[in-house]
């Protein structure tokens, strides 16, 4: 069973029609005081855990939403219910509000963010052994420093394979922890940047490394896998139009997730994890694409030459 596991939140998504640098003064760095006109938001759900859940819910992918929200889950709730996603493992802190997020988007898609933990502070405090054996795979997404830590302890602890997520955290995590989650983990995945800054501060032998299967993504330009010594370049998967970049690494979680659940080798796994991401830039807010299998196929079809069963 796949164990999804990191934040559920509202995400409030404006678009800046300009570009961050031309705003931003090289000798000037050490006192911004920027202000930034946007011409769309939109309030949509969000999360990490709540992204890739909704994917994997579009993928009839069988999984355990394993997280923690506030007093307003109940309409997020009913939404994840009409696609079959069982929200009984989500801890509900009715005096407090769910994670909340704040995401300015450039016109070269770079973004900014600002985030609110919220009732995410409590993942810190989830039993894992409560849902999780082993055999299971959990995704240990981003919880902050304290909520991953505990979830990733726990997977050591109980020898859970985990897929280590930690982009969002690595501000926060200090070396001696962070090391210990990619020692221990079975997948790594991150962007180019977050896989780089990694492996700058995880000292550890290159033997260990070629263990691990570290997965890179490379935004429009695909995904690089790393298996031992082999390394798999997948590329990205065309969507009939970009929208919004929100919420697409998730959904490449979700197709690559469904794609180990059904023993698929790690390319078809990449692949699959391509297309899922292609489908969710083609909408504002990272759960608002919907697929069927048919679409899902023939968009795989098309771009990889072959069938996927």
């Amino acid at each position: 069973m796949i164990i999804i596991t990191g934040t559920i939140a509202y995400d409030y998504i404006m678009d800046f029609p300009g570009s961050f640098s031309d705003h931003v003064l090289e000798n000037q760095t050490h006192t911004i005081n920027l202000s930034f006109i946007v011409n769309k938001f939109d309030k949509r759900r969000g999360g990490t855990a709540g992204n890739v859940s909704y994917s994997l819910g579009l993928l009839k992918t069988p999984q355990i939403l394993f997280s923690t929200a506030g007093s307003d889950f109940g309409a997020y709730k009913k939404e994840f219910e009409k696609i079959g996603i069982n929200c009984s493992n989500v801890k509900v802190y009715k005096k407090e509000y769910s994670a909340t997020g704040f995401a300015m988007t450039d016109k070269s898609d770079n973004q900014i963010w600002g985030y609110f933990y919220g009732a995410s502070e409590n993942i810190k405090n989830l039993k894992l052994s409560s849902v999780a054996k082993k055999g299971d795979l959990v995704l240990v997404g981003p919880s902050g420093a304290e909520g991953s830590m505990s979830l990733l302890n726990q997977c050591i602890k109980r020898k859970i394979d985990y897929m280590f997520d930690p982009g969002f955290i690595l501000t926060q995590v200090n070396n001696k922890d962070l090391t210990k989650g990619i020692k221990s983990a079975k997948y790594i995945i991150g962007n180019d940047y977050e896989i780089k800054l990694i492996k700058n501060r995880v000292k550890i032998s290159k033997a260990l490394w070629d263990k691990k299967i570290v997965i890179t993504t490379l935004g429009a330009k695909g995904v690089v896998i790393q298996d031992g010594r082999r390394k798999y370049l997948v590329k990205a998967a065309r969507p009939s139009k970009i929208i919004d970049p929100t919420g697409a690494g998730d959904a490449f979680r979700s197709g690559f997730l469904a794609g180990l659940s059904q023993e698929k080798n790690i390319e078809t796994c990449g692949r699959m994890g391509a297309v899922c991401a292609s489908f969710a830039l083609e909408k504002y807010g990272g759960q608002q694409h919907k697929f069927s299998k048919k679409d899902f196929t023939t968009r795989y079809r098309q771009t990889y030459g072959s069938l996927l069963e």
